[in-house]
């Protein structure tokens, strides 16, 4: 968590960092993989506002936040996505420079036809250790609650969720019943099982066809998200190799700061950066009240 609000407030400061945009009109490809939520939420828009601009295209892939970080820090792709910060135990990704260029909500999903509308965080919690197997006891019908988590703990979703709902990196998930590699079978399950819950990141999740659930009564819309309200956010971050990296990956991520970068991504329903500057302030103090108390334990090593 240190890491992360390191990476959070100072992030910004790229923009003073990295040069000045010239950009040059040529054909050069640069190559990105990284977070699912990223790449659906505004990348795809970006890239193609930037490749008119610039004249260089971004090759898009997929990957998830651990392999953006690691591979963009290995120099396997020139940018790399992330959803959480880099864990600087890691030998792999110690040396990622991760730019935050907007911000995300984890979302609790369910199928459309289910009647359950909100969920409080004690009920979130209760669903994830297994204390909450029935939807009846959450004010729906009288059916096993279906729970679909991602594999591992250091995901980005997943790794978000221990942190800001259970304040434990290393936190297990016992009520969960179905382990999935990734977002998209997550997804792609809550669309397909009435009794199915699970959590995604908002921009992913209004792309399908499921049921967006209030979180102690707020929705995860861009004023609650804005104003902390929401209480489950966090920033999505661009990954380089810093000052080693190529001067067209600075130039894309100055890009992505820019004005007409951040006006890009408030249009695709996505919170840019620079609007919600309040947050970071917010989430230093959530840090600093749950390590008073003693809540953050590990460090998760497991992948």
């Amino acid at each position: 968590m240190k890491q992360s609000i390191k990476t959070v407030a100072s992030g910004f400061i790229v923009a003073l960092v990295f040069p000045i945009i010239s950009y040059a009109a040529n054909s050069d490809t640069l190559t990105w993989a990284g977070c699912g939520i990223t790449k659906y939420a505004f990348m795809a828009e970006l890239a193609k506002a930037y490749e008119k601009k610039s004249g260089v295209k971004i090759k898009l892939q997929g990957g998830g936040a651990t392999a953006g970080i690691r591979q963009a820090t290995s120099g396997e792709v020139d940018i790399g996505a992330s959803c959480r910060a880099n864990l600087e135990n890691m030998a792999e990704e110690r040396n990622a420079y991760e730019v935050p260029v907007a911000w995300d909500a984890i979302v609790m999903i369910v199928h459309p036809t289910n009647p359950v509308d909100n969920l409080t965080n004690q009920q979130v919690r209760d669903i994830y250790t297994g204390k909450i197997k029935n939807w009846k006891q959450v004010g729906g019908k009288d059916q096993p609650i279906e729970l679909f988590a991602r594999r591992g703990k250091i995901s980005g979703v997943g790794r978000t969720l221990r942190e800001l709902m259970f304040a434990n990196y290393d936190q297990d998930f016992p009520g969960a019943n179905n382990i999935v590699a990734s977002t998209t079978p997550l997804e792609e399950g809550i669309e397909k099982i009435p009794n199915a819950v699970g959590a995604t990141g908002v921009a992913s999740a209004h792309r399908r066809k499921v049921k967006i659930l209030k979180l102690n009564g707020k929705e995860a819309n861009i004023d609650n998200i804005v104003s902390g309200q929401y209480q489950m956010y966090r920033p999505l971050y661009l990954v380089s190799k810093g000052a080693n990296a190529d001067p067209r990956v600075k130039e894309f991520i100055s890009f992505a700061l820019s004005r007409q970068g951040q006006e890009i991504i408030r249009q695709t329903g996505t919170v840019p950066y620079s609007d919600a500057m309040g947050l970071v302030m917010k989430t230093i103090e959530q840090y600093d009240r749950a390590t008073e108390r003693g809540l953050y334990t590990t460090q998760a090593k497991s992948q």
